[in-house]
Parts: structure tokens; C-alpha cells; sequence
């Protein structure tokens, strides 16, 4: 497969592998070890089932799933509640978690060349505002050959770099295949199990797969490439998952030095292991926050052009207002220190809610006529059917902590 068949694949790695991910990976590992690699095993599956349910909607109707589910949803009442959602999930959502995007690349740079401030405008943290900056030019490009590479070459980067620290730390392999292939609970790692999961199976990376591969693949020849794309970069997205929880695991669990960060990770790593640890963390944290802080404009302007109607080209002047937003927001957040606790609480909400929508609505939307022979089988059912039953407990766990 060359190099240029790939894209929507690589935005998704791109997109699940953000600062989050760092952060749950690396506090499953420093709490539990190799026990919980398994985890990630499954969310990877997961997330290729639901992945490529979305994409081939989007190669086979020539549609995102936005415009999808407002042409199925007949009833203007039932149009205007699940659009308005999905709106608002979005939206708020990817605000807010911008600003975690931009502060996890700014700790990787700060991490390799120090802090960087601009008191005078009143800027606690300029790194932000640098890699909202690049975030811009990359989308404003308005090219989805420059994004595509540039997204790809951060999963490579964020490969080398993650997988890198992971060989540095030489992990006891005997104990990461049980961990990888036996599934098991310990005391207190229910709600950890399904932060892994949530951190993978993002509600939002299935409008930016549909929409983007709807883009890239025109008929339903090109099926079979979509669907490769997607199964070489998501397990890649996956392997460096489970290289951040083995590292963390290696350098943290069973020890007296603890982790509460990922900051703490990079920071943790020079004593234990050397400075090429320490600095390969470093650039793998700047690559999950840039990758993260240009996809998440990037699938909000998708799902919401979709839902309104309105064009999904890269350089019209709504699909950029959109993101543009997003990544305006995201730096007001992460440079100036703020932290929205009530817009964070309507986050979780919104987005506890919305995930087990979304995978009702890909089930239902992947078994409509419209798709004629590429409906789903038996077998896709029978895994969509238990993929709703994980969303709902995300779900549930997502609500919880919102109000409890």
C-alpha cells in the first residue's frame, strides 16, 4: 500500500493519541502495571469495528455522518434534538479539550527547551500560543494532502518516540504478554479500564473519519483501501498506547517515586533510565498534543458543517470559522492558565450522553438500504450490539463523575 493511499486512518491514530491518552495510559501503568494492557487490546478493537462502520458509510454514500443522521431522522422534533446534541457536545466539548491538547504539547516542549513566558501580555505559558499557531497554518493550508502528511508524520514521530522510551526502560516482556493477552481486574481498576476504552473510542473521530475518507475514497471500489488504511494506523494508534502504559509501568509500579502527570512522567524518567529517555517522552508529548490540537478543529467542523448543511471544504469560510473557534478557545485556555469547571462539567455531560448515541446511530445508519450490499453482517451486529453495551457503561462513568 503506498504512502499516499493513506489519510483518514492516521487522522484518527492522530486524534486518540493526544495528551489524555498520555495521561490514563501512564497512571494505569505507574497504578497497576502490565495488568490492564489487555484493555487497551480490546479499546483498539473496539475502535476499528466502530471506525470502520463510519467509514464505509462515508466511501459508500459520499457523506459525513452528520448529513447522514439528519437525512434518516424524518421527525423535526427527533432532527432538531440529536443535531442540537451533537452541536453542542462538540462544541463545548472540543473546546475545552483543546486547551488539554495545547498544555500537553506545551509540557513536551517546555520538557526540551524550557519555559517560555510573555508577561507583558499577560501570558503565563507562551508554548500554547506557538502551537496554536502552527495548528493554524497547517489547517488553514486548506489541503488535505498538507494535513494528511502532517498528521502522519506526527504518528510516525509519536511511534518512534513512545515505543522508543518503552525499549529504553527494557520491560519485563513475561509479564507484558499475560498482561496483553490475560484480562484482569485488580482492586480499584474498574473506573481505570474504562478511561483507557473512553480514551480510544472518541464519539467525535467517527465524524472526522466519515467525512474525511468520504473525501479521499469516491466509489465503493476503493472500499478495500479505506478499510486497510484503517486497519494499519488504528493498531498503530493502539501500539503507542500500550507503549506508554508499559513505560510507566516499568519506571513507576512497584516503586517508591510516584506519578500524577504526564509532566511527571517525562520529568521521572532521567534518574530511572537516562536523559534520551527523558527527552524521547518529551517530543512524544509534544507530538500527541499538536496531532490532538489540529484534529479536534478539524472533526468539529466536519460533524458541525455536516449537521447544518453548510460546505465541508477546507478553505470555505464557515468550515474555517468553525475550527478556527475551537483553536482560538483552546489557547485562551491553555495560555492563560483558566480552567472552566462549569464548562468542563457540561463537557462530560454532553459527551457521556452522546457516545452511546453515536454508536446507535452507526449501527442503525450501517444496516439502512442506502447501503445495499455493504450492510452489516451478522457477525458486525453481533460486536455492535456489545460495543452499545460498553458505550452506555462510558457513559455512565462519564455522567458519574459530572455529578457526583
Amino acid at each position: 500500500m503506498k504512502l499516499s493511499q493513506f489519510g483518514p486512518g492516521a487522522l484518527v491514530a492522530a486524534a486518540f493519541i493526544g495528551p489524555g491518552t498520555v495521561v490514563t495510559a501512564s497512571l494505569a501503568g505507574a497504578n497497576f502495571g502490565y495488568a490492564l494492557l489487555w484493555a487497551l487490546l480490546f479499546s483498539v478493537v473496539a475502535c476499528l469495528i466502530l471506525q470502520e462502520m463510519a467509514l464505509r458509510i462515508g466511501v459508500i454514500t459520499q457523506q459525513g455522518l452528520g448529513e447522514n443522521i439528519k437525512s434518516n431522522l424524518p421527525h423535526p422534533l427527533a432532527r432538531v434534538f440529536f443535531t442540537g446534541l451533537i452541536f453542542v457536545a462538540i462544541l463545548v466539548g472540543n473546546s475545552v479539550y483543546q486547551g488539554g491538547n495545547l498544555s500537553g504539547a506545551s509540557l513536551g516542549l517546555a520538557g526540551l527547551l524550557g519555559p517560555l513566558a510573555m508577561p507583558a501580555l499577560g501570558i503565563v505559558d507562551a508554548w500554547p500560543l506557538l502551537v496554536g499557531v502552527v495548528a493554524f497554518f497547517v489547517l488553514w493550508s486548506g489541503s488535505a494532502k498538507v494535513i494528511e502528511k502532517s498528521l502522519i508524520g506526527l504518528v510516525l514521530l509519536m511511534s518512534l518516540a513512545f515505543v522508543g522510551t518503552f525499549l529504553l526502560t527494557k520491560p519485563d516482556f513475561s509479564a507484558v504478554i499475560p498482561g496483553l493477552l490475560i484480562p484482569s481486574l485488580p482492586d480499584g481498576a474498574t473506573l481505570t479500564v474504562v478511561a483507557l476504552i473512553g480514551t480510544t473510542v472518541v464519539p467525535y473521530n467517527l465524524f472526522l473519519h466519515a467525512s474525511s475518507a468520504a473525501k479521499k475514497w469516491h466509489s465503493q471500489a476503493q472500499l478495500k483501501a479505506a478499510q486497510l488504511d484503517s486497519l494499519i494506523s488504528i493498531p498503530l494508534g493502539g501500539l503507542i498506547s500500550m507503549a506508554i502504559l508499559a513505560t510507566a509501568a516499568t519506571a513507576f509500579f512497584g516503586h517508591q517515586a510516584s506519578i500524577n502527570s504526564a509532566a511527571d512522567l517525562s520529568g521521572s524518567l532521567e534518574p530511572l533510565f537516562g536523559v534520551s529517555a527523558q527527552y524521547l517522552m518529551a517530543v512524544g508529548l509534544f507530538a500527541a498534543g499538536i496531532s490532538s490540537a489540529t484534529t479536534a478543529p478539524l472533526a468539529s467542523a466536519y460533524a458541525v458543517s455536516g449537521i447544518l448543511g453548510w460546505s465541508k471544504q477546507l478553505d470555505s469560510r464557515s468550515f474555517r470559522a468553525i475550527w478556527l473557534s475551537i483553536l482560538f478557545i483552546g489557547v485562551v485556555i491553555s495560555s492563560l492558565g483558566l480552567e472552566p469547571v462549569s464548562v468542563i462539567w457540561l463537557a462530560q455531560v454532553a459527551n457521556g450522553i452522546l457516545l452511546p448515541i453515536m454508536v446507535g446511530f452507526l449501527w442503525w445508519l450501517c444496516n439502512k438500504p442506502a447501503l445495499g450490499n455493504y450492510k452489516n453482517t451478522g457477525w458486525q451486529n453481533m460486536m455492535a450490539a456489545v460495543l452499545m453495551v460498553v458505550s452506555l457503561l462510558l457513559s455512565g462513568k462519564s455522567l458519574m463523575a459530572a455529578f457526583l
